[in-house]
């Protein structure tokens, strides 16, 4: 709630009286709010937003813009300025009073500025978009984004809403898998290597029991297994069906180190050192 003063002056024959101090109030009517749907994003999805813009008056306020700076910031230690978020073409969505309403205008992306939102008055709007972290987005486990969207019209004062959202915090696994020799006689011992990578800012733990199988064709005879260069055992790391050729880890097994972040000071890019395991297994093929 904004106060104002005024006070007049009446001046006569070279004299001047100032009158009393009146002292009035702003009720401010029109207020909003912004939240992420999500708590945390990935490379790899959409973060979508929520602003919630209430008309608590008897009057509607029309042709509002909304302006997001998607997160901008300054890199650490330079003066490059960048923005962690890319704006997803046609993901913009109004409702008053929960109705969907036709889609309002975008007019940039960089910052993202949506206009032509009218709320009549005693409503409520919502205004919901998407944007997807890019090459400037932080992804280690300290990283955050934080973006601000101002609410901005006429006959009221910018109103600012903020959101924060934090990186994954948990492992990203893939997996590769290679053979040598690709050509082995009848009986001929054969090496399958596996890199398991994580592109997560958080290792992978015996506790996330991360379980590897495969089955060999032609079936594995005297089978030998080692993970990051230390051999494993049969029974206490992993099971193996001499029949079927099928190969099971057992649960906890499976250690992967968290990914490494590392920003470029000149353009703000980061980028991603996974963090790395391998398991050989080698055998004679079954024929």
């Amino acid at each position: 709630m904004a106060t104002f003063y005024n006070q007049a002056t009446l001046s006569y024959n070279g004299n001047v009286r100032s009158s009393n101090v009146t002292t009035g109030q702003i009720i401010e009517v029109l207020s909003a709010a912004k939240n992420a749907v999500q708590e945390s994003y990935t490379p790899d999805n959409d973060v979508v937003f929520a602003v919630s813009i209430i008309n608590k008056g008897n009057t509607a306020f029309n042709n509002i813009t909304v302006s997001d700076n998607l997160g901008s910031y300054t890199v650490s230690g330079s003066n490059t300025e960048v923005v962690p978020l890319t704006y997803t073409a046609d993901s913009v969505k109004l409702y008053v009073n929960g109705v969907l309403q036709t889609a309002p205008t975008v007019s940039a992306t960089n910052p993202l500025t949506i206009e032509n939102i009218n709320i009549p008055a005693n409503s409520n709007a919502i205004l919901i978009y998407a944007a997807k972290p890019n090459q400037f987005a932080p992804l280690g486990t300290d990283g955050s984004i934080t973006n601000s969207a101002v609410i901005s019209g006429n006959n009221f004062a910018d109103i600012t809403a903020t959101e924060t959202v934090i990186p994954d915090n948990t492992a990203n696994l893939n997996i590769s898998k290679s053979l040598s020799p690709t050509e082995v006689e009848e009986n001929g011992e054969v090496t399958y290597t596996f890199v398991i990578e994580n592109y997560g800012n958080t290792a992978s733990v015996p506790a996330d029991n991360v379980i590897f199988r495969d089955v060999f064709s032609p079936v594995l005879n005297s089978l030998n297994a080692t993970f990051n260069g230390t051999p494993w055992t049969l029974g206490t790391n992993y099971n193996y069906d001499n029949t079927t050729g099928e190969f099971v880890t057992l649960d906890g097994q499976i250690e992967v180190p968290a990914a490494q972040f590392t920003q470029d000071a000149q353009t703000g890019a980061w980028s991603v050192q996974p963090g790395v395991s391998t398991l050989v297994i080698n055998g004679n093929i079954q024929s």
